[in-house]
């Protein structure tokens, strides 16, 4: 099925396009471009995501809820509002001890001139 497509250059209040879905991950993307991509994510509590590497940074920012991000075995615990970035080649994992709701940007280019 393919997702709905956010309508551009209209207000929205990303908190209330996704929902808690008992005991899952559920991820819906904002904009997905060949450059990076914006997603929102609701985790229901004890979700996550697994340990994980990325090519690129990550910004999360926490739109609800209270979430646990660990970076290179360190802990951080953000509250709604509250936003960090993951560093590219960084091991990070994505806890939920209760449920919360994150958006994610990846931004993909940048890197051209490492890779040269």
């Amino acid at each position: 099925m393919k997702e709905k497509e956010i309508a551009k250059s209209e207000v929205l209040i990303v908190v209330e396009l996704i929902e808690y879905v008992p005991n899952s991950v559920v991820i819906k993307t904002i904009l997905k471009k060949s450059s990076g991509n914006i997603t929102a994510v609701s985790f229901d509590s004890g979700e996550g995501f697994a340990e994980k590497t990325s090519p690129f940074d990550s910004f999360i920012q926490v739109i609800e809820g209270q979430a646990e991000v660990i970076i290179d075995a360190k802990s951080t615990q953000l509250l709604t509002g509250q936003s960090i970035i993951i560093p590219a080649h960084a091991k990070n994992m994505i806890k939920a001890n209760e449920r919360f709701k994150m958006i994610s940007t990846v931004i993909k280019s940048g890197y051209e001139e490492l890779i040269a």
